[in-house]
């Protein structure tokens, strides 16, 4: 399940790539944090920005 644009949610960090972090919504969804490098594991504050259902992806913010 994919979460809705502006939902503010507590995630962890997964995975790190050159370009950012995909953080774990709670529903087990991943999003990309884009140009942020944080650290596995960790616990981040994040907003969504963008969804899109066709290709199962969304993009976060701090929050």
């Amino acid at each position: 399940m994919l979460p809705n644009v502006g939902d503010v949610f507590s995630g962890k960090v997964v995975s790190t790539v050159p370009f950012g972090s995909f953080i774990e919504h709670p529903a087990g969804a991943h999003g990309l944090l884009h140009g942020r490098q944080a650290e596995v594991g960790a616990s981040v504050q994040v907003k969504v920005l963008a969804v899109d259902a066709e290709q199962q992806r969304f993009s976060l913010e701090l929050a």
